[in-house]
């Protein structure tokens, strides 16, 4: 599933009507769900939270633009905050299926819509921008609200969509696309702010100020100071002192955590501390991050321990907290912290326990059925795939496979993790097709709309079988390789990782097939036809070879 984070800045922080209202109009685009909203009296601006896939995010985003031109007026806004109209900023944020190109083309949209059905000009920044300069937002917003009058006939500034001449009520807004930004603060076992914000200067992207022996900084010829570059990019970091815990804390913004992983920071931050006679005893993420970034965590700890990492994903969760000592200041609870928790879709099949799962799957309702059987066995194909990895991982005996092991492993976790997803989405397309066929076909029309739906429904129910062909293509290579490379006392569990990827194919095909019977596209039927049949043949010769291998190894 795709999943994108918008987080706009609203220039109204003091009315809770209006910013109500406001919270209100995003949160009635269908699919958004609203996680947070942070008004300041202070800066006059309120930050809100929400999540979607991409069509939802960008109707909410549209209606809470909207709800603010009607409610602000930009010529009588006061605030700390810079700022340039009623929607100052408004960045998407991959989150999880979708990168950062694809939200610059979202923001390119939302941009062009807003311009043109609002009136409200828009300014693109960071990676939507359309050229170097505007990629940095201060320099976008530079002379804030009260520079748009100066700005009319400016070539430099002429907005990306719409026109400057009518807005002085609403302003102008900055639409955009960046990587998500992560809160994250380091706990010192000291109180001094000192010792905190020197070496939030040694780990941060802009470094410090050179400095002669004297200690006077040294100055380029414009005025501005020399500086020392930190130790990572995309790092922004100062030191403070925490009174609420007594303790003085570096905190620090990653503004992309797949370049500066968050367990390699920590770790920085532990060295940087000890040099200076202190020690960081844990950590604290401020608001939400996404599952990706703790995942990661896990795997590098697990790593340093000479590790498997083809490990479930709570245990890679359990492994972050506890290394990164996130339960310090208070009790760390993944599906409040991480963003696609927050959201999850509840999963009623893949959640419930054996026992529960057969029972429904035995009684006289036709869902759940073979299809999400098939990709439950898909599932188990990958968890024994992992299982001969994490048995071969780690052990000196096999430490030339050790890589090759703990990349299979990790794998086979993430596919095993999407075909349990598959079991839960198999019988939702199986209830949309019924309920295309309980529409009314009284007239022409409603025959004509029932059998549109039930056409459209029907196609969803051959991808999801289809998805579980793919899956099953690769959890296959995966058994293979275990089952060659792995630890010998598991190439029996190899073996019924094979028969149980055999299964789900097989499962999977004919679930295809009875689904394509269904549909009028002869050329759409056609290609899947064959397509899903090659998948299922590959996946039947490789557990054949997996067998044959087997057979000879037992005598």
């Amino acid at each position: 599933m795709q999943l994108v984070e918008c987080v706009p800045n609203f220039s109204e922080g003091r009315e809770p009507a209006v910013i109500d209202a406001i919270a209100t109009a995003v949160s009635s685009a269908e699919g958004v769900q609203l996680l947070d909203v942070d008004p300041g009296a202070a800066t006059n601006r309120t930050v809100m939270t929400f999540v979607g896939e991409p069509e939802a995010v960008l109707e909410g985003a549209f209606r809470g633009i909207a709800r603010a031109a009607e409610l602000i007026d930009m010529r009588r806004h006061q605030g700390t905050h810079a700022r340039l109209g009623a929607c100052d900023v408004c960045p998407l944020v991959p989150v999880s299926g979708i990168d950062l190109d694809g939200c610059a083309r979202l923001a390119r949209e939302l941009g062009r819509r807003v311009a043109a059905e609002l009136g409200i000009p828009v300014y693109l920044y960071e990676a939507a921008a359309s050229r170097p300069e505007r990629r940095n937002l201060a320099e976008v917003r530079r002379g804030e609200y009260e520079s748009l009058p100066a700005r009319r006939g400016d070539p430099y500034w002429q907005p990306d969509f719409g026109s400057l001449d009518d807005c002085a009520k609403t302003g102008a807004t900055i639409i955009g696309a960046r990587q998500f930004l992560i809160a994250y603060n380091f706990n010192l076992n000291t109180r001094e702010r000192r010792i905190a914000h020197d070496i939030a200067l040694d780990i941060r992207e802009a470094g410090r100020a050179r400095r002669d022996r004297q200690g006077r900084i040294l100055r380029r010829r414009d005025g501005r100071p020399r500086r020392q570059a930190g130790k990572f990019k995309h790092v922004k970091a100062v030191g403070w002192y925490l009174e609420e815990f007594g303790c003085a804390q570096v905190s620090m913004n990653l503004t992309d955590y797949r370049q500066t992983p968050l367990a390699e920071v920590f770790e920085e931050v532990c060295r940087q501390a000890e040099r200076r006679g202190v020690r960081c005893t844990g950590s604290e993420l401020v608001g939400l991050a996404p599952r990706e970034c703790l995942l990661e965590a896990g795997r590098h700890f697990l790593r340093r321990a000479g590790q498997g990492t083809g490990v479930p994903e709570r245990e890679l969760l359990r492994v972050a907290v506890r290394s990164l000592g996130l339960n310090e200041l208070y009790r760390f609870e993944p599906e409040k912290k991480i963003v696609e928790y927050r959201i999850a879709a509840g999963r009623p099949l893949a959640e419930s326990s054996l026992r529960d799962f057969c029972d429904t799957l035995s009684s006289s309702s036709p869902a759940p059925g073979g299809g999400s059987t098939a990709a439950l066995c898909g599932a188990l194909a990958s968890s024994l795939a992992s299982m001969v990895a994490a048995l071969t991982a780690g052990r000196p005996a096999f430490a030339g496979h050790h890589q090759d092991m703990c990349r299979l492993g990790e794998r086979a976790q993430r596919l095993k993790d999407e075909l349990l997803q598959a079991v839960d989405d198999d019988t939702a397309a199986f209830e949309r097709v019924m309920e295309a066929l309980r529409l009314p076909r009284d007239t022409a029309d409603e025959r004509r709309q029932r059998r549109q739906a039930l056409q459209q429904a029907t196609r969803g129910a051959v991808r999801v079988p289809l998805a579980v062909l793919q899956h099953c293509r690769e959890v296959i290579r995966l058994v293979e390789q275990a089952a060659r490379h792995g630890n010998p006392n598991a190439h029996c569990d190899a073996g019924v990782g094979a028969a149980c990827a055999r299964a789900a194919a097989a499962g999977a095909l004919l679930n295809v097939l009875v689904n394509l019977g269904e549909l009028d596209d002869e050329a759409f039927r056609e290609k899947t036809r064959r397509r899903a049949t090659r998948l299922a043949d590959e996946v039947e010769r490789r557990a054949g070879r997996v067998f044959e291998r087997l057979r000879r190894r037992l005598g």
